[in-house]
């Protein structure tokens, strides 16, 4: 970014990263102390206010929301949409948040494959672009391959490199979001300890994040499709099984980052099933596409990974269909826990395996309400991704807009402190 470009699109981010253990924060009406951030938070639901309405909903005077108003539509973060009917007088301007002010690379990195997609401030997708990617080719490789096809994505949009408020990058492995670097990622050599911000950096000089694909893709559905849950469990269910977690709107990753790795439970009566862990009986091993892929070829019916499964059921095999069923039943075990402990709005199911069909997701529900207790699931919904395939190149790009645009990061930085 330029010394002439607005200090918010740079505060806090210049790390390309968080605290540990820090959390999205969640969108939702400011305060009566609300500044200039707040203020911005209020108007992010897209609908057009006076300067009147606003000082009612914040409890700000008129003249402290003017100067708020005035330092958002100077960063172009807002702008006028217009007059209301006038009640007598001139007819007062109306205000709204203005989401092609910027716009955010975000990138899904998997096992074998690479997404991208350029996005403006509400999620919306402009441009995206995918591949066949080996991630096991390396950090360098896999990011240079990034780097070069998220340049021409912003170049098929037609918006400059100093318009790109920030990338976001999902990997396939545990990540110490603090420092956007994969920790001892098992389907990834060279990656370990990678610092993976820096060298995105180098080469786009804008602030970089990093997580793991699970979280992202959970934020990518809650961002664009379930923002009114504000506590959602996505699971992924694919060559692997993971978990990402959505606590009061915002993502939850634990102390160390390690939150929602359910693949790894035990599940009851596979205690002699090995895991690619070292551990034996866990949910990976027995419910993935992997797992379901093993047991047809055993049975004679071949298949080499998820996606061989989805199209053997979708094509009304029965093997296939049984064990899908049966691995949404696996995964509902697991979920009862979660349920009872955690008791979220709704549980969104999405991966590879998840376009078998809704023999999963039937799974997933028997268990869960004959498991669970009544209380946990008198409202919870169970529902299958709506997203799809973009869903965490959406939240790679949604996690960097929240940071970017979290109240308390633009209310401390210089362009808003002077000005409202």
């Amino acid at each position: 970014m330029s010394a002439s470009e607005p200090v918010w699109l740079t505060m806090g981010v210049t790390d390309g990263s968080t605290a540990p253990g820090s959390t999205v924060p969640r969108r939702g009406a400011p305060g009566a102390s609300a500044g200039a951030g707040a203020l911005l938070r209020l108007l992010r639901d897209g609908a057009p206010r006076t300067r009147s309405e606003l000082a009612a909903l914040t409890g700000l005077a008129r003249s402290t929301v003017t100067g708020r108003i005035d330092a958002l539509l100077a960063a172009g973060l807002i702008a006028p949409t217009g007059e209301t009917a006038s009640t007598g007088g001139r007819p007062p301007a109306t205000f709204a948040f203005n989401p092609a002010a910027r716009i955010v690379l975000g990138a899904d990195l998997g096992a074998a494959h690479a997404r991208l997609a350029v996005t403006d401030l509400a999620g919306s997708v402009l441009a995206v672009t995918s591949a066949d990617l080996d991630i096991a080719l390396g950090p360098e490789a896999v990011l240079d391959w990034t780097v070069e096809h998220g340049l021409a994505l912003l170049a098929e949009v037609g918006r400059p490199a100093a318009d790109l408020l920030g990338v976001g990058i999902g990997l396939p492995g545990p990540v110490e979001h603090g420092t956007g670097r994969a920790v001892n990622p098992p389907i990834m050599p060279g990656w370990d300890g990678f610092d993976v911000p820096a060298y995105v950096r180098e080469r786009i000089p804008v602030p970089v994040m990093v997580d793991n694909d699970v979280n992202i893709m959970a934020l990518g559905e809650h961002f664009t499709a379930w923002p009114e849950y504000a506590h959602l469990l996505f699971v992924k269910a694919a060559t692997g099984i993971g978990c990402g977690i959505i606590a009061s709107g915002q993502v939850y990753r634990g102390a160390q980052g390690a939150a929602g790795d359910m693949g790894h439970i035990r599940v009851a009566g596979a205690d002699d099933v090995p895991c690619r862990c070292g551990n034996t009986g866990c949910l990976e091993a027995v419910a993935s596409g992997a797992a379901i892929a093993k047991h047809l070829t055993e049975q004679g019916i071949r298949a080499g990974g998820s996606l061989d499964v989805v199209e053997l059921a979708r094509s009304g095999s029965v093997p296939a269909l049984r064990l899908v069923r049966q691995a949404g039943r696996d995964i509902g075990e697991v979920l009862a826990g979660a349920v009872n402990f955690f008791n979220p709005s709704i549980i969104v199911i999405g991966g590879s395996l998840s376009l078998a069909g809704d023999h999963l997701i039937a799974g997933v529900r028997e268990v869960i309400y004959q498991r669970s207790l009544p209380l946990a699931t008198r409202h919870l919904r169970i529902a299958a991704a709506r997203t799809g395939e973009t869903s965490g190149a959406i939240g790679a790009g949604a996690m960097v807009i929240e940071h970017a645009l979290d109240p308390a990061r633009l209310d401390a930085s210089t362009d808003f402190k002077t000005n409202g």
